[in-house]
């Protein structure tokens, strides 16, 4: 068997949902920490935490699920995500709800090709950056697209509930 090259990622559930669609990505590993979340990321790869964007899974007050992607510096309003979106409220998940739902480990948590298919709603002023880093589905390591791909591929809704962090 051939040595595999130690920058390479073996493939995940996301980048063969983004390979499948014939999508452009760039990948980017890094060195994982515990509770780092994106600050820590785009620190390490020399990013704008405001570029790199976080999957969150948050369920409305039926406990149905839905994904909220905001910058890595900011918070989610759930007040204005609940009003904006026609829930009585919003929370996120535990992580092993998240985890069941998603089908990825808290922390490599990617909002392409996840277990069970949800609700994505993006914090607009993503869509107006001309590229993003978000998980590419393992826990230290992060994919470069388009934002566009997630209201292309995903069908994300545009809601403004980003708080500063």
């Amino acid at each position: 068997m051939a040595k595999k090259d130690k920058t390479h990622v073996s493939e995940t559930p996301a980048t063969a949902m983004l390979r499948a669609a014939k999508v452009a990505f760039t990948e980017h590993p890094y060195e994982y920490l515990e509770h780092g979340g994106a600050q820590h990321s785009a620190a390490v790869l020399g990013f704008d935490p405001f570029t790199v964007v976080k999957t969150l899974v948050m369920q409305d007050q039926d406990a149905k699920p839905l994904i909220v992607l905001m910058h890595g510096n900011r918070t989610v309003s759930t007040k204005n995500l609940a009003r904006q979106i026609g829930a009585k409220s919003v929370e996120p998940c535990k992580p092993e709800v998240a985890q069941r739902h998603s089908g990825y480990q808290v922390g490599g948590t990617s909002p392409f090709g996840t277990r069970r298919e949800m609700p994505v709603f993006i914090e607009s002023t993503i869509l107006e950056l001309p590229k993003i880093l978000i998980n590419g589905g393992r826990r230290g390591y992060l994919v470069g697209i388009d934002p566009q791909l997630c209201v292309q591929l995903l069908g994300a809704r545009p809601v403004q509930c980003a708080l500063a962090e």
